[in-house]
């Protein structure tokens, strides 16, 4: 895997006197992190505990097989929660939002007809992990 932590900044001395007890981070504590995801490169910056994760926020995992969905389906939800979402999404251990779908599922959303992009879509709604197999006799009929 092409996955590699490049940079890591910490909060230093420079800090305001008393903002630390506003933001609750205090010097030494990791500010940002610069690191790559199959060459995909990510900032993550920590703001302190008054931001917290939320679904405005998702990473999409494009899967070819139903076993690659499983997969990921598995280790991203280990520790996580699975149970509160729906159309494949999940929580991860820390609580980032995850899409896992099939790589043609945009493709079968947003065909030009629509009782096919219909059938998939009503499919969809009715799955928190995605089936792919499902998805694709909804999307022939």
């Amino acid at each position: 895997m092409n996955n590699k932590i490049q940079k890591i900044t910490r909060y230093g001395k420079e800090r305001k006197e008393g903002i630390e007890e506003i933001d609750g981070i205090s010097e030494g504590t990791v500010m940002t992190v610069e690191f790559q995801l199959e060459g995909q490169e990510f900032v993550a910056l920590n703001g302190g505990p008054q931001f917290n994760f939320t679904e405005a926020i998702s990473f999409i995992v494009h899967c070819d097989t139903q076993d690659e969905l499983d997969y990921f389906w598995e280790k991203l939800s280990e520790g996580g929660d699975e149970k509160a979402q729906n159309c494949g999404w999940l929580k991860d251990k820390y609580g980032v939002s995850w899409k896992i779908n099939p790589a043609n599922l945009t493709e079968m959303v947003s065909d030009p007809d629509p009782e096919k992009s219909e059938r998939v879509m009503k499919a969809l709604y009715e799955m928190k992990k995605i089936d792919i197999n499902t998805l694709e006799q909804a999307y022939e009929g």
